[in-house]
């Protein structure tokens, strides 16, 4: 497999879907690429115009009806992740064009085929979490789409007509096609703000997943190293020089992971906290369309607020997922001095291998914020959270 096939299988659709968004960052294109852009301004328009800006005004004209301004607040939060992201990983191009240049050096240098097979296998991890949340995103588009176009068929003939999300623009919305041109703009604005949000959160993933998997393979050429020198195949002096080829390449790795986490930490506290109170907002949706007798419990909405609560549930899991396998394999290298026949070398080789041990103790992290590790803890205490927000929500609505 060539360079350029092997990052079209790691990075599956994030790579085609960060293209149309103008915000890949390959290191062969210019950042102030005209048609890039452009791409990007378009998206970023018609997200924070036609969703984000009505979605705000219109929770602050709800101010006090509890059950109307859940259900603003739950789509406002969505789209005020997909401007940050969108926007952060625009901000911080040049960063992650030399991170990418990085990887494709990985795939082009590496000859050894148990460190291939090591690369694909987190390749392969990394492609099935996307899937998992591309597949939930297109559920809810699906379901998007379905119930807004059954609304523009049926209020198509009124005298009122109503848009995705009601705003006032400066121009007549009522006549045709003003109409019809920005009821579409607005529905393209909302495939675009959970498509980004799925997009970049399977980038991080996968970046993540990579250094992950640089680690093993350090970790085995180390073990390897050791072996060849407990064994006497090689001389102490050629020992040193790999010893310190191997350091530099950990030292490179650290930087590696704490750039991804420099570049999208600030963005990833918000996205921690708008996806705690999200699945809140969303559950209390579903209770209150089953549980209110009065309310229209639309099957078409139900579908659509249970395949919500997954895409929100979907990008969390994969954050911490990925942050936990980083955690674990960051730590991992100094087990793997533990564990190889140091015992076997002479004492000023040995002490050597510290180098690695102390790098090695404090773990590479994904935080939010810098207040928050990710991790399978972080995603269970998320849930819980949410749930305890929930049981208030419920108790303010009833009072």
């Amino acid at each position: 497999m060539s360079v350029n096939k092997e990052l079209n299988y790691a990075f599956a659709l994030s790579r085609q879907c960060l293209r149309i968004l103008g915000t890949w960052p390959d290191p062969h294109i210019s950042l102030n690429d005209f048609r890039r852009k452009l791409r990007f301004t378009i998206v970023l328009s018609i997200i924070s115009l036609y969703v984000f800006l009505p979605q705000i005004i219109n929770t602050i004209r709800a101010w006090g009806n509890v059950t109307v301004m859940v259900e603003q607040i739950a789509a406002a939060n969505l789209s005020v992740m997909a401007f940050c992201k969108l926007a952060v990983t625009r901000y911080h191009g040049k960063t992650l064009q030399s991170l990418m240049s990085s990887i494709m050096t990985d795939w082009a240098t590496t000859k050894s085929k148990r460190e291939r097979a090591t690369m694909m296998k987190m390749a392969k991890r990394g492609r099935s979490l996307s899937f998992k949340c591309y597949i939930s995103a297109t559920c809810t588009i699906s379901f998007y789409i379905c119930f807004n176009l059954l609304r523009f068929f049926r209020n198509l003939h009124q005298p009122q007509r109503r848009l995705v999300y009601h705003f006032t623009y400066p121009y007549s919305i009522q006549k045709s096609p003003n109409y019809e041109i920005t009821f579409f703009i607005q529905l393209v604005g909302g495939t675009y703000t959970v498509f980004t949000n799925c997009t970049i959160d399977s980038f991080v993933s996968i970046l993540l997943l990579h250094v992950c998997a640089q680690l093993i393979n350090l970790r085995l050429t180390l073990n390897k190293l050791v072996d060849e020198m407990a064994n006497k195949s090689i001389s102490s002096s050629k020992f040193k020089k790999r010893l310190t080829a191997i350091v530099m390449r950990h030292r490179d790795l650290i930087r590696h992971a704490k750039t991804i986490d420099n570049c999208y930490s600030a963005v990833l506290f918000i996205h921690m906290v708008a996806a705690t109170f999200q699945l809140c907002f969303e559950t209390f949706q579903i209770f209150t369309k089953i549980t209110d007798k009065n309310a229209e419990a639309s099957k078409i909405k139900l579908a659509f607020l249970v395949s919500y609560v997954s895409y929100v549930l979907a990008p969390l899991y994969t954050y911490c997922y990925s942050a936990e396998r980083l955690l674990a394999e960051s730590t991992g290298m100094a087990y793997g001095v533990y564990e190889c026949k140091w015992y076997d070398l002479p004492s000023k080789d040995a002490k050597d291998l510290m180098f690695i041990i102390h790098r090695s103790m404090i773990p590479l992290k994904l935080t939010a914020g810098k207040f928050a590790v990710f991790s399978l803890e972080l995603f269970g205490a998320v849930v819980k959270t949410s749930m305890g927000y929930l049981s208030a929500l419920l108790t303010m609505k009833d009072q």
